[in-house]
């Protein structure tokens, strides 16, 4: 459990304490016999009760929590640092080194090491998005023209689930991302095979490949190829995804045909044109070339 979820839960036992108290004594003053009424009418029980019992118990609370060792403390040092950026619907997912440099890029599905603190830098440059992971007990705002910043540690390896919790347009509920906590060992595997180039297409490959970049690169980045498109998703290891469109898929070679082809059916209003006009065997060779790219 997270620090965060350990001062809500004890916050709320301290509420539901506090309020069972006034239950019960709600429900003396009105069923129980007459000399336990007028026990309650006592001033001294009065002071009691409706001053000194809620200020010791608030007391008693705010000091736990202002006691606490702050994992999130403004000078404890991240180890790794991910910009995200809120689009219409997706999530662009950028490493950062030290300096603010970038590492690699990536959509949609985050990584990050089990146990290490980790920082989120959060922008918007369209409307104002939510980054909500459920699991973490962390929400904040992606405000256009501001930064916010948000860290965490997760406890243990797992998936976990993201969703943008503000109501920023028509594929709001079609904004979903996962967060991947790895061992350190594998986040560090996972970083260095991210910022690898896309591998060579080979013979059979190279039809989806030319098509790709004639119809694609404008958009979209393949890093070690002539595709450098940036107002899509980077692709150059989109086959290592589990999903596609934001959660909207499970990632295959047919939801990658059936993306390209039926984007606006699936979700209308994207960025991404329908190519409902490409043959099968378009369709399948990019797919197919996507699909190569682990």
């Amino acid at each position: 459990m997270t620090q965060f979820a350990d001062i809500s839960s004890v916050l709320f036992l301290g509420a539901t304490v506090i309020f069972a108290a006034v239950v019960i004594l709600i429900a003396v003053a009105i069923f129980a016999p007459r000399p336990w009424r007028d026990r309650l009418a006592r001033p001294s029980l009065i002071l009691l009760a409706g001053i000194a019992f809620p200020v010791v118990c608030l007391t008693v609370l705010l000091i736990y929590v202002l006691a606490l060792p702050s994992s999130t403390a403004s000078d404890a040092k991240p180890t790794i640092r991910v910009e995200i950026t809120g689009e219409l619907w997706w999530w662009r997912v950028r490493y950062l080194d030290e300096s603010g440099a970038l590492l690699v890029e990536t959509a949609n599905e985050i990584s990050i090491p089990a146990g290490q603190l980790v920082e989120f830098v959060l922008k918007s440059d369209n409307v104002i998005h939510s980054f909500w992971i459920p699991e973490l007990g962390t929400k904040l705002d992606m405000v256009p023209g501001h930064v916010n910043r948000m860290r965490v540690r997760a406890p243990a390896a797992g998936v976990l689930s993201g969703q943008c919790a503000e109501y920023c347009g028509a594929q709001h509920t079609k904004m979903k991302f996962a967060v991947h906590v790895l061992t350190p060992a594998s986040f560090n595997a996972w970083l260095s095979a991210q910022r690898r180039p896309a591998r060579m297409a080979g013979p059979e490959l190279q039809q989806g490949a030319q098509r790709f970049q004639q119809a694609c690169s404008a958009c979209h980045t393949v890093r070690g190829t002539p595709a450098t498109g940036t107002s899509g998703p980077d692709l150059t290891h989109v086959a290592s995804r589990s999903t596609l469109a934001a959660g909207v898929l499970t990632n295959n070679v047919g939801a990658l045909a059936g993306w390209i082809a039926a984007s606006q059916d699936i979700k209308p209003g994207n960025r991404m044109p329908s190519f409902d006009q490409w043959s099968g065997e378009e369709l399948r060779a990019v797919a197919n070339y996507l699909d190569s790219l682990k």
